[in-house]
């Protein structure tokens, strides 16, 4: 069973609705403890501010369970957006520390490096280059183009753990992986053909 993790931060009904689409009927919307407990996947989406998607983590009660099942019991988790930043130990952005699962911060785009023209957020599609053939990647369409809205990226201590990259005015990490716990600064619920593979392999994968 996969459990989207609701903490009522961004619209998660997309994500339900694109895995339908790829064939998953066991998909459900979930803020209950009890039911976190029992998935054998979980998603955890987002978007907006880092330390208020934190806060709403925390105010859920969830990050008991959630460590317990991602971090004890190794059940594969995939964050989205900002669910991906808060795998993090913490952004530029503000001041309350991230989860912490993958060694790596969240950062502002650094504007010195952007060419003219180019603004802040960073908005629309974007080629992705994949940096290591892990499972969720597997079988994507050829140039793979994902959708992105965001003022913030990741960014890691170790290379290995950068395992999509995209280039806005320099390269930053578009996805990050360690083990069990994956997380993509892209909408592939927004991301037609390319969401649909990622969402499939994810559901068929781990």
């Amino acid at each position: 069973m996969i459990v989207i993790v609701d903490y009522k931060v961004g619209n998660i009904t997309s994500v339900q609705n694109m895995l339908k689409k790829v064939g998953c009927r066991d998909a459900i919307i979930s803020s209950e403890p009890e039911v976190i407990a029992k998935a054998t996947k979980l998603i955890l989406p987002g978007v907006g501010h880092f330390d208020y998607g934190m806060r709403q983590l925390k105010a859920s009660g969830l990050i008991d369970i959630l460590n317990t099942q991602v971090i004890e019991k190794g059940i594969p988790i995939l964050g989205i957006c900002l669910g991906a930043q808060l795998l993090t130990r913490g952004s530029e952005e503000g001041q309350i520390e991230g989860l912490g699962w993958i060694p790596a911060d969240t950062v502002k785009f650094d504007a010195t490096k952007l060419q003219t023209g180019l603004k802040i957020p960073h908005m629309g599609w974007s080629d992705v280059e994949i940096k290591f053939d892990i499972p969720l990647l597997k079988d994507l369409p050829n140039d793979p183009r994902f959708y992105f809205v965001h003022t913030y990226h990741m960014q890691c201590d170790y290379k290995e753990n950068e395992v999509v990259t995209a280039n806005y005015g320099y390269t930053f990490a578009a996805g990050i992986s360690k083990g069990n716990i994956m997380g993509m600064q892209f909408h592939p619920e927004k991301s037609h053909k390319f969401g649909m593979q990622l969402f499939k392999n994810f559901l068929e994968q781990y």
